[in-house]
């Protein structure tokens, strides 16, 4: 489990003290390197009240870092089963450990955001994020090579956040909508008094919610956003229906050599250029500008990436 993801776990207690102190203890000696006593522990947590979500997910995870993959495995799957909303992430895990499991729950990337907003903006100048930037320049470059005026009616920011990427567009945005699966991250955005309207809302049902109102909108953006989703076809399928005809859908994400989607070890979605390619023409849009970025460093090392900006002509 990278540092990161420790920073962020998600703890419910099992309502027994003597199960979340053995727990608490678990993480101490975690966090002294005694990865056998941990696990001792947290077995003995999970006896005691055998629906410790919280507990389960961190014995998998420690079994998994001893080498013990049945038995990861097993925890993983008792977490899921304890929780079937999922919001620790023991369906990801099982993913990686290649026997299946699900999708990114929206439940578990809610909890996380949740916890983080607080640090978000931080956290990612120290990473060098520059997704909101980067957009803004190659849809700048997009309309002086037309000879259009730098100017939208109306915009949706997809998984906004806490505003970052809504920021450098405000100034040539009239109308300026954002959407969030955390509303912790919307609370941060309200704020800062970037949006003209804010909603705590999962992306295609706000999406959906959209269509059936007959919206239209001339810029949609989604930055770094689809690291937590993984068949793109869909949601760029509703987004073209939301386009207006001379709009933009600007984009980012994670990529990686090969031509499908791949779940990586920080439990971010990675799409290959064929995907991408294949999703935005399904849904009858042109890939007008698809070129290798980064948005973003780990370990002060640039990660790939994709920077889209499409419409339908």
């Amino acid at each position: 489990m990278t540092q990161a993801l420790k920073d962020s776990a998600i703890f419910s207690s099992s309502g027994d003290l003597l199960a979340d102190r053995r727990y608490e203890l678990a993480r101490a000696y975690r966090g002294d390197g005694d990865i056998a006593a941990a696990i001792g522990l947290l077995e003995q947590a999970v006896e005691l009240q055998p629906g410790f979500v919280s507990a389960w997910f961190d014995l998998g995870d420690l079994r998994e870092a001893a080498g013990e993959r049945d038995g990861a495995i097993a925890a993983f799957e008792q977490a899921l089963a304890c929780d079937p909303s999922d919001r620790h992430g023991a369906g990801l895990r099982l993913r990686l450990l290649n026997i299946g499991g699900h999708a990114m729950s929206a439940d578990y990337v809610r909890s996380v955001f949740d916890q983080y907003a607080s640090r978000f903006d931080e956290a990612l100048a120290v990473l060098s994020y520059s997704a909101p930037e980067l957009l803004r320049r190659e849809i700048e470059d997009f309309f002086r090579e037309r000879n259009r005026p730098l100017q939208f009616g109306t915009m949706l920011d997809l998984g906004c956040g806490t505003g970052l990427s809504g920021a450098p567009f405000r100034p040539i945005v009239e109308w300026m909508e954002g959407v969030d699966l955390s509303p912790n991250m919307i609370e941060r955005a309200r704020r800062k008094n970037i949006y003209d309207r804010l909603e705590a809302r999962d992306l295609t049902e706000a999406l959906d919610r959209h269509l059936n109102a007959d919206a239209r909108f001339n810029l949609i953006l989604a930055a770094d956003v689809f690291v937590y989703c993984a068949d793109l076809t869909l949601i760029t399928s509703l987004v073209a229906h939301l386009l207006a005809d001379d709009g933009l859908f600007a984009f980012t994400v994670e990529t990686h050599p090969d031509g499908g989607v791949v779940l990586g070890p920080k439990l971010r979605y990675a799409h290959g250029e064929a995907h991408v390619r294949q999703a935005i023409e399904a849904a009858g849009l042109k890939a007008n500008v698809l070129k290798v970025v980064s948005t973003r460093n780990e370990a002060d090392i640039p990660v790939p990436g994709l920077l889209v900006v499409a419409g339908h002509a």
